[in-house]
């Protein structure tokens, strides 16, 4: 795949990678191609290989090649929804394959994982993966896929991608990286050895949270052909509308992330000097574990923060209750800053025990930081915590 403009800094690829003006009036930005399918020269002959929208669509392929520039990537390809992207990649493997992925995953990953494709016959072990060793320990002779997150979701957790990289190519296992918590601007994992980067083109690409998508890049022709097959055969490709809603929201990336790592740093540094909070998670934090790491391979630290209250889910549910300026919703990555209880909502499908194992408490909070004054989110989150140590006390007496 050709992907045009490729060219120039971060900020630059953002704005003209996969773009073209219109060459029949000129129109700067990409037309929503809204047709289900295109007219041929001849029977068996489509005009660029364009005969019907599911199989390719010219909005859709701009995406798909802007995202592959702002990755360092030879292909994209966009689905439906993030775990659109993850179901194409498990798609690709038969009864008895075997993954290796990280413990501290997006609910929803877990669940497709163990709820869905389990009953296939596809096998799942779930390690630390913030030691490579870990992940070597785990690898087996039917392994195909090596999955992690990092950061990770909701610990922020950190892993040393070239060095997990490097186990992963010395068994002849494919690196797969969830990309979507640092984005393409703070973090380009296939620079760093992965085989595939994944993105829930939802959060940080997207934006605006006016969108649901997902996105695979990588350079393996083999690998295109073979995701590519699933994506038109099982349906799950992305429609023009919301590939052009995802083009916007590349523009502004590198704009955005910049104010989402600044409140969030801020906001971290609030958090771990509050008397209710037990534990703040951010990478750019000194007491982060792996604080080091993430400034190895990532160019700034990202707009996620989780932090644990010391009341437990009373506390979190009443913290996260209590916002203004924080929305009480699922989801993050938008302009405007959330709030959830990991717990409670987005990781719900993981049983406790195994919640608990993993290091995720009952008292987690998760914060998506938006580009709002810093001013006001930090005079939100006081009145919320009042409103945790409140209920903390209340349980305590109980």
């Amino acid at each position: 795949m050709k992907i045009r403009n490729n060219h120039g800094e971060f900020e630059t690829r953002a704005i003209h990678a996969g773009q073209t003006s219109d060459p029949q009036n000129g129109a700067v930005m990409t037309p929503v191609y809204l047709t289900s399918t295109f007219e041929q020269d001849a029977p068996a002959q489509p005009r660029d290989g364009y005969e019907y929208s599911r199989t390719k669509n010219p909005t859709r392929l701009a995406l798909e090649e802007n995202l592959a520039a702002l990755e360092g990537g030879q292909w994209g390809l966009c689905f439906a929804s993030g775990l659109g992207a993850t179901n194409a990649l498990l798609d690709s493997l038969v009864p008895g394959d075997h993954v290796v992925a990280g413990n501290d995953l997006y609910g929803g990953t877990h669940r497709i994982f163990r709820q869905v494709f389990e009953r296939y016959g596809i096998r799942f072990s779930f390690v630390d993966t913030t030691e490579a060793r870990h992940v070597e320990a785990a690898i087996e002779k039917d392994t195909k896929l090596v999955y992690i997150e990092s950061p990770s979701n909701p610990l922020l957790r950190v892993s040393d991608i070239e060095a997990i990289s490097r186990v992963a190519k010395a068994r002849s296992k494919l690196l797969v990286v969830d990309n979507t918590f640092a984005s393409p601007y703070l973090q380009n994992p296939l620079a760093m050895g992965a085989d595939v980067v994944l993105h829930s083109l939802t959060k940080y690409l997207g934006g605006h949270s006016d969108v649901v998508a997902g996105a695979l890049v990588g350079n393996d022709p083999a690998l295109f052909e073979s995701y590519a097959f699933f994506q038109n055969s099982c349906g799950g490709s992305l429609d023009p509308m919301s590939s052009f809603l995802v083009l916007r929201g590349t523009k502004t990336l590198a704009l955005r992330m910049q104010r989402h790592c600044e409140n969030a740093m801020a906001i971290a540094r609030f958090l771990e000097d509050q008397p209710q909070v037990a534990r703040v998670h951010y990478p750019g934090l000194e007491s982060f574990p792996q604080h080091e790491l993430a400034k190895s391979q990532m160019r700034s630290f990202g707009g996620m923060v989780s932090f644990e209250l010391k009341g437990g889910v009373a506390a979190g549910e009443a913290c996260a209750s209590a916002t203004r300026y924080f929305c009480l919703a699922e989801s993050l990555g938008g302009v405007e800053s959330l709030i959830e209880t990991p717990p409670s909502m987005t990781h719900a499908a993981i049983p406790a025990a195994e919640r608990h194992a993993a290091g995720l408490e009952d008292g987690l909070v998760r914060l998506s930081v938006g580009v709002e004054h810093i001013d006001d989110l930090i005079g939100d989150l006081k009145v919320a915590l009042l409103k945790a140590a409140q209920v903390s006390e209340q349980t305590a007496d109980a």
